[in-house]
């Protein structure tokens, strides 16, 4: 399975990690301390270092509750990092959803639009179905992000996700864009309950069927810490963990905060899936 991006053409054969680096003052696990384009730049250089795979560069915070963040914000926090992290031989993603940023990150040569709104915002659609070859990947958001968890979802939440991400999926392709270039995101904490995060987590083979490739995004996740009792710091090995889970029921990019650590666990699982292939290889017959 392939993910065309603007620069790369990603083989997703083998489970692709990919590196948060946040440009906020706020972010829920580590808000402010990126927040200069040099210490950003240099995140971005050790998550490299680290084994990351692609790098995604946000500058609005979605946490729940958190507030918006206005258009020339947002673009004075992004783009000097955008324009020095494209020299860095990585796949850049942009996580945003205003077009006007979509459009400025692509034209400085971002590989991946990031949104968690799926490209409902008016013209972000528009902004990657008349880009040649930008990947996208679309994420399932019950409400915004202000009050999403004041109300989330409620019923069976697995068939409201597929039909949601296959939808938002056809719209795209409607306008052009090859299905090569779209990868699906469940949206793990955004407007679901911890039963419903992990659900979707028990469940996530079902959003194969689809026929994208899944991106899981566990990383320090509220969820974890409900299960576990640990605050934000300190959701290491749950994320961890939740991102080998994932991996083990098809997820083809996991985007995370510890990229070191996660790489590392996910030698260990290649090497079990290698083992496995190995054992059940027929037995060569001696002549």
């Amino acid at each position: 399975m392939l993910w065309q991006t603007t620069r790369f053409t990603l083989d997703l054969t083998r489970p692709l990690t990919m590196g948060i680096v946040n440009v906020t003052p706020d972010s829920f696990s580590d808000g402010g301390r990126h927040g200069s384009t040099a210490a950003a730049l240099r995140h971005c250089e050790q998550l490299l270092k680290d084994g990351a795979d692609i790098l995604d560069i946000g500058g609005e915070s979605t946490r729940p509750g958190s507030p918006a963040v206005g258009l020339d914000e947002e673009l004075a926090r992004v783009l000097p990092l955008v324009r020095g992290a494209v020299g860095l031989g990585a796949p850049i993603s942009i996580d945003t959803y205003k077009p006007e940023v979509m459009q400025a990150a692509l034209d400085l040569g971002a590989d991946i639009v990031n949104d968690i709104w799926a490209l409902r915002q008016p013209g972000a659609a528009q902004v990657v179905a008349r880009h040649p070859r930008c990947g996208v990947c679309l994420m399932h958001m019950h409400g915004d992000p202000q009050t999403m968890q004041l109300a989330p979802m409620v019923g069976d939440v697995l068939p409201q996700v597929l039909l949601f991400l296959e939808q938002s999926a056809h719209a795209l392709q409607a306008l052009g864009v090859e299905k090569t270039r779209i990868v699906l995101d469940p949206g793990i904490g955004f407007g679901k309950t911890v039963e419903q995060n992990f659900a979707l987590l028990a469940r996530q083979r079902e959003l194969l069927a689809l026929g994208y490739p899944v991106l899981a995004g566990w990383s320090r996740k509220s969820s974890l810490g409900a299960v576990t009792g640990l605050d934000v710091d300190q959701r290491l090995q749950p994320s961890v963990a939740a991102a080998l889970l994932a991996v083990e029921r098809g997820a083809r990019i996991v985007r995370v905060h510890d990229v070191r650590e996660t790489v590392q666990a996910l030698a260990v699982w290649r090497a079990m899936e290698s083992g496995t292939a190995a054992a059940a290889s027929p037995v060569p017959q001696r002549p």
